[in-house]
């Protein structure tokens, strides 16, 4: 069954509901926002939607109500809450009524884009990729058989409390895991909460994880909560455990041990129901050596030990991502493109990708908006960084490129580059300066140095 890409944002707050507004229609969707029940109640009778987003939280709406109305009108449209503060109760009623699903404020921008997909491939009748993994999720691709284990492994203990700690190099997915393991728990209906504590200085990481007081330090002007108990009830992540001081990660042990936080300038601790997932890409092993880690929180958090390989391990997923990506970007940057060459595989086979899947994506993100027709070829996979993607004869694309243009000044080469870039997104500087591998800034600069020699 065919459906409209049309979708009705029903949110009271005026950001929220332009960033929801803004994300939809870059993802090639179309999207009318309302603040109030009113005016959606009006939208619904002009126009019919495929799905409908709302805030459970508007003033004057009661969700039951609204959602039994939206059911009558048409009852193939689908319905997807969002809340900041309803209780997993109310979540998990929504969800035996009818509900697509139920998700917490912040709205995070990758489950909704993931949630919108399976609105149009598949409870429409769209056919799903048939190679993607279909044991329940549908957002790590994987056809490996040692990766299938981890996803096995992660859903088994997905319902315990246990403590989860996840290793891998940089890009492998270690977050995905994690949001997986949320996800196939019973704690899905509450918050997942993600902490990198790389991220943030030591001053501000205590704060943001424990929460403080009013007047519990200069410029305390109000009480916070922590990250922990902003979790409450459902998963927090911390990313790049081993970055977390010393002294803090005393504060976290006993957190784990006692089900409490304590408030920085708080009188009585505070409890929490919580799982705790933390992820690391470095070797435990050094860090316990040289005692920048503490060897009885390791031991709390080594419960369920999970190790993702690197996708120079699982090298039989590459193409198998590189066809998700190419699907993925269609949608986000409005293209076309059909399909990888098999040269292109072969090419994106053939690279050392360190960057593991991070990597892969970005390369496809560059080839799908470089590409000038429905294929992609092994000269769209040009690469920002100017050392990923080389020539059959060894020699660097950039090497290439510029070789290309000799004996022309290098200046030139890379004018003429920023310019094609630009003239591939559309103008999109963001876009342009991803592809390129330099900041918005640097391209800015670059535009204005242009400018000013054609003035002069």
């Amino acid at each position: 069954m065919t459906r409209n890409r049309n979708i009705l944002v029903v949110e009271n707050e005026p950001q929220e509901r332009a960033v929801l507004g803004r994300m939809l229609e870059e993802w090639g969707y179309a999207p009318t926002t309302v603040s109030n029940v009113a005016d959606a109640g009006k939208e619904i009778r002009s126009c019919r939607f495929s799905l409908i987003i709302v805030s459970y939280d508007m003033p004057g709406l009661t969700a039951q109500v609204f959602f039994d109305r939206i059911k009558s009108e048409n009852d193939n449209t689908q319905v997807l809450f969002i809340s900041g503060t309803a209780p997993v109760e109310d979540a998990v009623e929504m969800m035996k009524a009818g509900a697509l699903d139920f998700i917490i404020k912040p709205v995070d921008s990758e489950q909704l884009y993931h949630l919108v997909q399976r609105v149009f491939q598949e409870v429409f009748g769209g056919a799903p990729n048939r190679e993607r993994q279909n044991r329940g999720d549908t957002r790590i691709i994987a056809q490996d058989q040692g990766m299938l284990k981890i996803l096995d492994m992660a859903r088994q203990v997905a319902d315990s409390r246990a403590s989860v700690l996840i290793q891998g190099e940089s890009g492998t997915g270690k977050e995905l895991i994690a949001r997986f393991i949320h996800e196939n728990s019973r704690r899905r209906y509450a918050s997942f909460v993600a902490v990198n504590c790389a991220a943030l200085p030591e001053t501000l990481l205590e704060s943001e994880l424990f929460g403080h007081e009013k007047g519990a330090f200069t410029g305390a002007i109000a009480a916070k909560q922590g990250k922990f108990e902003l979790a409450n009830g459902g998963t927090l992540l911390l990313d790049e455990i081993t970055e977390m001081p010393v002294h803090l990660q005393s504060k976290l042990l006993r957190v784990l041990q006692e089900r409490e936080v304590d408030r920085i300038g708080g009188r009585r601790p505070v409890q929490v129901d919580i799982r705790v997932i933390a992820t690391t890409n470095r070797n435990m092993k050094e860090t316990l050596e040289s005692k920048e880690f503490r060897e009885d929180l390791y031991y709390r958090l080594n419960v369920i030990p999970i190790r993702l390989p690197s996708l120079r391990e699982r090298s039989g997923d590459i193409p198998l991502l590189a066809r998700h990506f190419v699907e993925k970007y269609n949608v986000l940057d409005g293209r076309c493109v059909k399909e990888l060459s098999d040269s292109a595989i072969h090419k994106i086979m053939s690279l050392p990708l360190k960057g593991n899947v991070r990597e892969l994506e970005n390369i496809i993100e560059r080839a799908v908006l470089l590409c000038d027709g429905t294929c992609i070829r092994p000269e769209d996979l040009f690469s920002g960084d100017m050392t990923a993607c080389e020539s059959d004869s060894g020699i660097p694309a950039a090497d290439a490129y510029i070789q290309e243009f000799a004996p022309r000044q290098l200046k030139d080469v890379e004018k003429n580059l920023i310019f094609q870039t630009l003239d591939q997104t559309n103008g999109n500087r963001t876009h342009a300066a991803k592809i390129l591998g330099i900041s918005v800034r640097t391209l800015r600069n670059k535009l204005n140095e242009y400018k000013e020699t054609v003035e002069g």
